[in-house]
């Protein structure tokens, strides 16, 4: 997903010099090329995500454009009062995008996992939050952020995620996109984690469940509608996340359940209020945390026993 933000990235610097990449010694191999192609549009701020977010609010305020580039975590939590006063309170044009999203830095522990990030941002008034699930959509994530004006967090993988045969040309107009459709229980995902999913969702139809599974690529501002319309067919729903159930997708669901009176019940499935557990690789911790095609299967077909 990071070569797939890279490319986009690519197009429009090459149409608006007002655009800019900025890097926290990232130490990958896009940031090089970037630097290479484009020296005058290329900032590296060191190991100083901080002042690299309010370098960004700086420039925004004079016409750039910058799009901040790190680890998710070192901007969600690291640079959080940097995005909040400098950028969010400002309603400066600045784009953030965190890679490492969920367990895709998996190897390195907790302090680089991003299972907060959504909870810790969503609360931020101006702020629009996407989470592109594969490299498809996080180009067009990124075009997408482009055309907003005003500040863009997107969080996305590190670990190869894989392509979802989908059309993502109209993707990110505010609306959910179902994936399979389903009349048994109906599945809502964000992130690469949707590559799980949909595997899971291959074994519930095996055991005779119909599942609909439903890609939420655009969190803040959140499709209220799509949860309505989904619950006056299918009365359970799920959530699965490579995050924290407390402030995640899960929880904007169950506002929306709670908000709109709903007649649904709702699972959410993902780390319950605890850092991951477990070491390895994101497919190691996806297994050891639940959150593998089978722990989602076995998750909801317990569900669906009760």
């Amino acid at each position: 997903m990071q070569k797939a933000f890279l490319n986009a990235l690519y197009d429009l610097v090459e149409n608006d010099t007002n655009v800019f990449l900025l890097s926290a010694d990232n130490g990958t191999e896009f940031d090089k090329w970037f630097k290479s192609d484009f020296p005058q549009q290329y900032l590296e701020f060191g190991i100083a995500e901080c002042n690299m977010v309010g370098a960004a609010a700086g420039m925004a305020a004079c016409g750039k454009i910058p799009f901040v580039h790190t680890a998710g975590v070192f901007l969600a939590y690291r640079a959080y009062e940097f995005v909040r006063n400098d950028v969010c309170c400002q309603n400066l044009n600045v784009k953030i995008i965190g890679f490492g999203s969920g367990l895709s830095n998996s190897t390195l522990g907790p302090s680089h996992h991003s299972t907060e990030d959504i909870s810790v941002l969503s609360s931020l008034p101006n702020l629009t939050i996407l989470s592109p699930c594969c490299p498809s959509e996080t180009e067009e994530a990124v075009k997408t952020a482009y055309r907003i004006k005003g500040p863009v967090y997107i969080r996305i993988g590190l670990c190869g995620e894989p392509e979802i045969a989908q059309d993502f040309s109209n993707f990110f107009t505010g609306e959910n996109n179902t994936i399979i459709s389903g009349t048994d229980v109906a599945v809502f995902s964000t992130g690469s984690i949707i590559t799980e999913v949909l595997a899971a969702a291959d074994l519930l139809k095996d055991n005779g469940v119909s599942a609909q599974v439903i890609n939420v690529s655009m969190i803040k501002p959140f499709d209220i509608k799509s949860i309505v319309n989904t619950a006056s067919a299918i009365k359970q729903m799920v959530t699965v996340e490579e995050h924290n159930i407390i402030g995640g997708l899960g929880s904007l669901i169950a506002d929306v359940i709670v908000q709109e009176r709903l007649n649904v019940k709702l699972l959410k499935i993902g780390l319950r209020d605890c850092f991951a557990k477990g070491y390895g690789t994101q497919q190691d911790l996806q297994k050891v945390n639940g959150l593998d095609r089978v722990g989602i299967f076995d998750t909801i077909i317990r569900q669906m026993k009760n």
